[in-house]
Formats: structure tokens, sequence, C-alpha cells
């Protein structure tokens, strides 16, 4: 059985700041007291590696957790946060001409639309949301912490439980629903022993937990 944790970063800057959120905004002070809290946490799991996100609020995050559980630290642009148009970045979300961008943006991410400027779209993003999981699934580790984003996790899970068919259709409602707090934890596991289910065989992942933030109060 593989187990792996989910750890969405920090607060960051652009988590709190009234703009579209460049791609390497830091940790504010809370997203690091966010970050030590998570850290405590995961000093308790058998966790064998952590992969980060190359961006710069996930490397934080990690940095402080591996500094406590002082597990191997490595990074993957697999994980990154889905890519925004690079038009987007910094401007205000009172700028009309970036809302409309913003707008089209995330009608493409749900496949309802065209590709909005240089952005990735739903077929990028469920892709490389596949992609991160066969990774995962090849590493030898057994228990792997991965720090990541809070949409893009939406893929990943999304991705797990309706494999290579997944519509963005499918995905619109999931992620309605699927709340997700700086440093939640959310866990899949892949073939792990279960007792016969009386609707039918289990699929290959498993989503265990999702969001718990409970450390942070």
């Amino acid at each position: 059985m593989k187990t792996v944790y989910f750890v969405r970063h920090g607060q960051s800057k652009g988590n709190v700041e009234p703009v579209f959120q460049v791609a390497d905004s830091p940790l504010t002070a809370e997203g690091k007291r966010q970050a030590q809290l998570i850290a405590r946490r995961c000093a308790k799991l058998p966790i064998e590696v952590i992969i980060a996100s190359t961006q710069l609020r996930a490397k934080e995050t990690a940095e402080i957790i591996t500094g406590k559980t002082g597990t191997l630290l490595e990074f993957s642009d697999l994980f990154r946060e889905r890519r925004k148009p690079s038009a987007l970045n910094g401007k205000s979300f009172s700028d009309p001409a970036a809302n409309a961008l913003n707008e089209q943006w995330v009608k493409s991410l749900l496949d309802e639309g065209p590709r909005a400027g240089d952005g990735e779209n739903f077929a990028d993003v469920a892709l490389r949301a596949g992609k991160a999981l066969d990774f995962l699934l090849k590493r030898p580790e057994d228990e792997i912490l991965v720090v990541t984003h809070g949409v893009f996790m939406r893929y990943i899970v999304a991705r797990a439980m309706y494999g290579e068919e997944l519509t963005g259709r499918d995905f619109s409602k999931l992620a309605q629903s699927m709340v997700m707090e700086n440093t939640g934890i959310t866990v899949l596991r892949h073939d792990a022993p279960v007792n016969i289910l009386a609707w039918g065989e289990l699929a290959p992942w498993q989503l265990w937990v999702w969001n718990d933030h409970a450390h942070l109060g």
C-alpha cells in the first residue's frame, strides 16, 4: 500500500492581497506560523520523503516541515499550481480587463471555453495531475508527503477518483464543494487493504482524508 499526504502551502502574500497572485508569492508571517503547526504534526507521521512544488510559497512551507522532520526534501514542477495567464499576474481584482480574462481562464479550466492567453486549461492540468499520480506510484517510498497548492490538489483528487475519464463537468461539481484551508492535510491511499465493500470493488486510489486542519485550532 502507498500513502500520500498532501499539504497545501501556508498562507501566502498573494492569498490576502486584492490582486491576482504572482507565481512566486512568499509566505506571510501567518503562513509561516501555519507551516510550523503542520510541521509538528508531520513529525509524527512515518513519511520517507517530502516532495514540494517549485513555487516559493510551497518551497518555504516544505523547508519549515523538513526542518522539523529531518526528512529528505525534493522539488518537482509536477506539483505547481495551475498556471494562470501571465497577463493576470499582480493585476488588481478591480481591473475590468483582468476580470474578463480571469473569467475566460476559469471557463477554460472547466473545459467550457477556449484557452485564455498562455494559461493552462482543463486538458493541461488534468493531464499533469495524472502524471503526478503516476510519478508518485513509481516512487520506491510507501509514505510520501507532497506540499502543493489548493486548486491543483482538487485536480489530483478528481483525477484519482475519475482517472482518464475525468471531465470538466465532473471537476466543476467536485471543486465547488471541496474547500481547502492553508496547510490542510489530505490523504490518498493506493491499493489499501480493506474489507469487501457492499457496492463493489474498491477503486485503486482512495480518498482517506480531506482538508484536515485540526492543527490550526
